[in-house]
């Protein structure tokens, strides 16, 4: 489904609800719910012993602790992260979301706490170097992603298979069910430590976004503290540890210059 159904469609279900909480009636309900996708390593996913960890359930925990909400973490899917914000589901989603125009004509996001990288990734003996590559190839993106409308829009000659999450897209690429892969540089490096023989290597990198945490249009008192609490975060190192905690690499410079 197109993003501009999706917002049509929630748009014409909000008639029918009560005004969209801000920050006061979020306190008041007494929790903070918080759409994270659990198939998006090392964003999200689920560990060992089956509890929800990775660099965007840190910063949740940590956002709800300093705002001093219990936090309530929402499971969800890639293509479901503005759909379950827009009905309501959830008060805000911190979930790797690229902050693109479209996105911004349905939900507003805060100033950017991070950036992600689009890459294509294949096995080592795979010769790409560009996306003009290609070209009557399979490619296997997370449907809903940015990768997703890269590929779509630039690479109108590849044959786009999509999957749910990234997590299938990770099996996927490590099984041998596909050669190519666009998604991030870590989740790349997850395929290649899953399966060492496929040799999976970052190819070239297609684009970079900045990544927001998103909420429902007109909710000042949310916004401005979330914003705050990303300033002062990424000020204090905050957010840079739980980003090199996950991803071995710290948060783009300009990401940091920029919240201050």
């Amino acid at each position: 489904m197109q993003l501009s159904r999706i917002v049509l469609a929630a748009a014409i279900g909000a008639l029918s609800l009560p005004a969209l909480a801000d920050l006061a009636e979020i306190k008041a309900a007494g929790k903070l719910r918080v759409g994270i996708d659990f198939g998006a390593p090392f964003y999200g996913f689920v560990d060992d012993k089956m509890q929800p960890t990775g660099s965007d359930v840190d910063a949740a925990r940590l956002l709800a602790k300093d705002l001093g909400i219990p936090l309530e973490i929402v499971n969800t899917t890639n293509s479901a992260r503005i759909p379950n914000l827009l009905s309501n589901k959830v008060d805000l989603v911190i979930s790797s979301l690229s902050i693109t125009p479209e996105r911004q004509k349905a939900v507003d996001f805060s100033i950017p706490y991070g950036a992600i990288q689009a890459a294509v990734g294949a096995p080592k003996a795979l010769k790409l170097a560009s996306i003009d590559d290609l070209a009557g190839k399979t490619v296997a993106v997370t449907r809903g992603g940015p990768q997703d409308k890269i590929v779509t829009e630039r690479a109108p000659q590849a044959k786009v298979v999509r999957f749910d999450d990234e997590a299938a897209s990770i099996t996927a690429a490590a099984t041998g069910q596909a050669d190519i892969v666009a998604i991030t540089p870590p989740i790349i490096a997850a395929i290649a430590k899953r399966n060492p023989a496929r040799e999976f290597e970052v190819k070239f990198v297609l684009q970079s976004y900045q990544l927001g945490m998103a909420m429902r249009k007109n909710q000042p008192e949310l916004m401005n503290a979330v914003n705050g609490w990303i300033k002062t975060n990424l000020a204090n190192g905050k957010l840079n540890e739980i980003h090199l905690k996950y991803a071995g690499v710290a948060i783009p410079d300009e990401i940091v210059a920029g919240a201050k």
